[in-house]
């Protein structure tokens, strides 16, 4: 093992952590998240547009999790997890931030790289003829989507995705995506 991934990812949401969550992504799991994060959103007294916003990116980036994860490697502390994720909700200055790891295999880095720069490098009314042009000619994948989740939280945040990739070994790396939501008019 090259890092160790749960150091790796608590520094990433040191301060101001409102959730944290690391395991199987299920459908429990996701929606006692979303309970949780909205029920800590009410208690903060944060405005409605913030929390309905923080809300809807939750709600993209548990998908992605339990849609996009692949397998846990074989040498793994966690075997018992089908779908191992990890999830932290932090209240930083200009709203919050949403950020998902999970393994990804070696193979699918390189396309899901090229798709998160091509979203990146587009103005956001690209983004949004994008999520219109998905919408309209989507095919579902084996995994369950059409590819519109990650357009969707740049489309909602108006912010640039941030990631990491960390190879964990030859056949698998572990991506972060750091997501900004933040009170600002995008849609």
């Amino acid at each position: 093992m090259s890092f160790d991934i749960e150091n790796y990812f608590k520094d990433q949401g040191k301060n101001n952590v409102i959730l944290f969550y690391k395991g199987n992504v299920d459908s429990d799991v996701i929606n006692h998240v979303l309970d949780t994060v909205e029920d800590k959103l009410v208690q903060g007294n944060e405005q409605s547009r913030l929390r309905k916003k923080v809300y809807n990116v939750l709600v993209e980036s548990l998908q992605n999790l339990y849609h996009h994860v692949d397998k846990v490697p074989p040498d793994f502390d966690d075997q018992t997890s089908e779908k191992f994720g990890m999830l932290t909700v932090q209240k930083v200055d200009m709203g919050y931030k949403i950020i998902t790891g999970n393994f990804v295999h070696a193979e699918n880095v390189g396309k899901l790289e090229e798709k998160i720069k091509r979203i990146n490098r587009s103005s956001h009314e690209e983004i949004k003829e994008l999520y219109k042009f998905i919408l309209n000619h989507q095919r579902i994948s084996a995994k369950g989507g059409g590819g519109l989740g990650l357009v969707d939280i740049a489309r909602k945040t108006g912010n640039k995705l941030e990631y990491t990739f960390r190879e964990y070994n030859d056949e698998y790396s572990f991506f972060c995506l750091n997501i900004l939501v933040d009170d600002r008019d995008h849609v």
